[in-house]
């Protein structure tokens, strides 16, 4: 079958309540597609209604009354307020398979007022309450997706034509109280969670949730093993260096167990000067192949820079004091050392594999942002690849 791309977007409420990691999670392990692009889009006014006229159709099996109650929906709740200007905003995400669209709609359900369980998505976080008299209280649907190819593919290029203007790290999309600090920091969801689809990539953004910031900026990333060096550039002296006592140790031990003579103090002390950066230099070297799939020794000039063969999620987390309190729900890098309750002691194995990583200061996530470049508009060039240039 041919590969078709399905977008999902989640409404405005879904992210002001947090929801995002559990829709994240359900579309990944029930769909088994490959997450290919998501960004964050702060939608004028213009998308927003060129977006609802396309909403009502014959070929939605949703009642009409459905469709419409949607339509009115999304003018209401996706465009700029009215009383404030403020955009909202929302998250679109690109999943690529075969029958895509039919395993994305599945997941996400149609909106009726028969639907007691909680089978998809829309059982669980969306709402249609009805009085009495059968007219509306409250409608909110959660998510926002195509219900056949023909309009995946329509809607799609119509959100990648305004992703260069609308999209990418939103701005002034948050009111907060006067004289609140607010911060940047940035997150990545490490290759780990994605050796196969399972919701652990929801999981992390669900236990991130816990610290009430928002998520004004997310990338699907596959970083090159250019940009992994330059990220992890800061870490590669301190392994060259503070690694020496423990390589001087084993190789003591080493020594001394298969050559049967021993070491002194001062000798042992040699030994880590001799290994220590040259083990510190292949643990670096570790460290990109895990985020990028390939070492620096094992790339040429051209290779260096193309994107690389693992996957990641980037996200910019805003608020007051973003940067520790990400860092606080994260934990420590040795996940043996991390807390109950934190990220890396739920889902990290090694001080390498060990789930995400956040920034440690603004200052570095402003250095990591300009690495990884969240808000660069790779969106276009997804949908673009499938469906042909977008005029």
């Amino acid at each position: 079958m041919p590969q078709e791309l399905a977008y999902v977007i989640i409404t405005p409420y879904s992210l002001h309540k947090s929801r995002t990691g559990g829709i994240l999670s359900r579309l990944i392990t029930r769909t088994g597609l490959d997450l290919v692009a998501a960004r964050m889009f702060a939608p004028s006014a213009e998308l927003v209604n060129k977006y609802s006229e396309a909403i009502v159709s014959a070929n939605d099996p949703q009642d009409r009354r459905i469709q419409e109650l949607i339509y009115h929906y999304i003018i209401e709740n996706l465009a700029p307020d009215a009383k404030t200007g403020r955009r909202r905003r929302v998250m679109m995400l690109l999943f690529k398979g075969e029958d895509a669209v039919r395993k994305t709609r599945s997941v996400i359900g149609n909106i009726s007022t028969e639907r007691r369980g909680g089978e998809t998505i829309r059982d669980t976080y969306g709402d249609l309450i009805i009085d009495e008299n059968n007219q509306v209280k409250y409608f909110e649907p959660a998510v926002l997706a195509a219900p056949n190819m023909e309009e995946a593919e329509l809607k799609a290029k119509l959100w990648a034509k305004y992703s260069a203007a609308d999209g990418g790290i939103v701005e002034n999309t948050i009111a907060y109280p006067p004289g609140e600090k607010t911060q940047r920091t940035l997150v990545l969801i490490k290759p780990d969670n994605f050796r196969f689809p399972t919701g652990r990539p929801g999981n992390v953004i669900d236990f991130f949730s816990r610290t009430g910031l928002y998520i004004v900026g997310i990338k699907v990333l596959r970083m090159s093993v250019a940009d992994a060096s330059e990220f992890y550039g800061p870490v590669k002296d301190v392994l060259r260096t503070r690694l020496k006592d423990m390589v001087a140790s084993k190789a003591k031990a080493a020594i001394e167990k298969e050559m049967g003579f021993r070491i002194s103090p001062n000798e042992e002390k040699q030994l880590g000067d001799i290994l220590g950066p040259a083990f510190g230099d292949n643990q670096f070297e570790n460290i990109v192949k895990f985020m990028s799939g390939r070492a620096p020794s094992e790339c040429d000039a051209a290779q260096m820079v193309q994107p690389g063969t693992e996957k990641c999620i980037a996200l910019v987390y805003e608020g007051v004091e973003a940067v520790r309190k990400i860092r606080d729900v994260l934990g420590p890098t040795d996940p043996s050392k991390a807390p109950p309750g934190s990220i890396r002691r739920e889902f990290g194995q090694t001080i390498m594999v060990n789930a995400a990583h956040a920034s440690d200061s603004e200052e570095s996530a402003q250095r990591e942002l300009g690495i990884v470049k969240v808000g660069e508009n790779h969106f276009t060039a997804v949908v673009e690849e499938l469906y042909g240039k977008i005029s």
